[in-house]
């Protein structure tokens, strides 16, 4: 059985036309297998406890009856006022025992956001 000359041209075009969409697909995140699906799910819920956490910590700030502490916040390098977040129990959230770094860390920019208005 012979094929018709044009058939070879063909079936290359799609073949490296479907590698080179399939490759700007998946580099684009057009597409994403699932271990990238879940890893961009978890920081995203990551990002939403974050986000639901701080005003509680800058509650907790605002409770703790000592405004001048927020200057003293202000006088601390930005990389250590995560730091002093967490040493004044800012960032422990009630019914933990821990501080969050990350809460701590969204606490300490709203604090600052706070200090400027």
């Amino acid at each position: 059985m012979q094929f018709p000359t044009w058939i070879k041209p063909a079936v290359l075009g799609c073949v490296f036309g479907t590698i080179g969409v399939l490759t700007v697909a998946f580099k684009a995140d057009l597409i994403v297998t699932a271990d990238t699906a879940s890893t961009m799910a978890e920081h995203e819920a990551d990002s939403a406890v974050v986000a639901s956490l701080t005003p509680i910590c800058v509650a907790q700030y605002k409770g703790s009856g000592t405004p001048t502490l927020l200057a003293s916040l202000e006088k601390q390098r930005s990389w250590e006022r995560v730091d002093f977040v967490e040493e004044h129990g800012w960032a422990t959230m009630p019914g933990s025992k821990t501080p969050n770094k990350d809460v701590a860390n969204a606490c300490a920019h709203e604090l600052m956001k706070l200090k400027k208005s």
